[in-house]
């Protein structure tokens, strides 16, 4: 009997996901870093926080409505931006769609495989992010392109120190496809006759150039060719943060944010809005996860910058703890990438769905007509869940 293409949860989405694609390829989705303790951390910590709902007065209808950075979307999930979306041959336009068709905001990122004038023409409500990578005229010409592309936010990714290694094994992920490499690869792909089934029945093999690094008159470079540029610059100054949101000239986002008094910096550099996120758990491992340092961001600097957070979204119960806890929105990454791997543009869809139901269920058990309303009255906290990093209370170890 054929399987319903359609899943009810996000774990279901990964485990198609897995099934579906050549390990190589999935490896790569997961990453992580090191031990993996805060990839682990990023989702278990939103289960040890705990619901405290009403019995009775329930509201019949429910407003999950908000805006990002002045940008409307049905309910606060965005689609965060990830590198190279070879899982599907659409990628990236086929999230924008889905992203579209459901009404939230997209996160292009500057390593995507699709253009951004796509990505922007198939949903106009496009944020495009940018890595600190290059010289500062090639990060205006991306800029200006984005900005003519019809690009409506700035986010800017900056927390990444290039670790590397993971104890279970780093996929082997190939700079370019030729005949050499598609035979040296060959028995990781032939056991998922689906997933090249659907890239042959495209007419295209897996791109794995990022086009919107492409300079002006030279070609797109490779993934890897990008990420060295990107390793040997120089890392950014608060002063090029500063400069960065003066080029831009437009609402701003500043990814990778966990400390207070890094926070308290944005705010003086002149960002619009931050995102509390340790790169989905990829970059300096024992980090703590995102949810248990949001609270203390959001004390510091949420009446002055909008704050979100990013990092262990699975559900849309999640979302409402995030929610509670003072982020105006959320972004997923991982969720999104495995419904598209499962069933491309309309399993992004379903992802999104799922997300928004769990949402609207934990609004409605909460006694809350709108998610403007949940608080940290709606949550079982357990002691020692919340913690500070670079504020008046010392650094905690990561709990779990």
């Amino acid at each position: 009997m054929p399987q319903n293409p359609w899943f009810e949860t996000v774990a279901e989405a990964q485990r198609r996901a897995r099934k579906r694609l050549p390990s190589s390829v999935y490896g790569a989705l997961v990453a992580g870093s090191e031990h993996g303790r805060t990839i682990d951390d990023n989702a278990a910590a939103f289960v040890d926080l705990g619901f405290a709902p009403h019995v009775v007065g329930h509201h019949a209808e429910r407003d999950l409505t908000t805006t990002v950075l002045g940008v409307e979307t049905a309910f606060p999930v965005l689609i965060s931006p990830t590198g190279v979306q070879a899982v599907h041959p659409e990628g990236e336009v086929a999230v924008a769609r889905a992203a579209a068709n459901r009404g939230v905001i997209m996160g292009l990122s500057s390593f995507a495989s699709k253009p951004v004038e796509e990505v922007v023409a198939a949903n106009p409500d496009t944020f495009f992010q940018l890595y600190w990578s290059g010289t500062r005229d090639s990060m205006v010409q991306r800029m200006d392109r984005a900005r003519s592309a019809g690009a409506k936010a700035l986010i800017a990714t900056l927390d990444w120190s290039f670790s590397h290694g993971r104890d279970w094994g780093s996929p082997q992920i190939p700079d370019k496809l030729d005949v050499r490499t598609m035979a040296k690869f060959a028995p990781d792909v032939l056991p998922r006759p689906r997933w090249l089934w659907t890239y042959l029945r495209s007419g295209r093999l897996p791109d794995l150039t990022v086009p919107n690094l492409r300079p002006p008159g030279g070609e797109a470079p490779t993934f890897f060719g990008a990420y060295g540029e990107w390793m040997q610059t120089t890392p950014p100054t608060w002063e090029d943060v500063a400069w960065l949101r003066k080029e831009w000239g437009g609402p701003f986002l500043l990814k990778g944010v966990t400390r207070v008094d890094d926070a308290k910096r944005a705010v003086d550099a002149g960002v619009t809005a931050i995102s509390v996120s340790n790169h989905g758990g990829n970059n300096l491992d024992t980090t703590p996860a995102t949810v248990r340092v949001l609270p203390s961001v959001v004390d510091a600097v949420g009446d002055d910058i909008e704050v979100l957070l990013d990092g262990g979204v699975r559900r849309g119960s999640d979302v409402a703890k995030a929610l509670a806890l003072g982020a105006r929105a959320v972004l997923v990454g991982r969720a999104y990438l495995w419904g598209l791997a499962a069933n491309g543009q309309a399993g992004v869809e379903n992802v999104l769905d799922i997300l928004r139901g769990g949402l609207d269920s934990a609004v409605l058990g909460l006694g809350r007509s709108s998610v403007h309303e949940l608080s940290p009255d709606d949550l079982v906290i357990p002691p020692g869940f919340a913690l500070t990093l670079g504020g008046t209370s010392a650094p905690a170890p990561v709990a779990g």
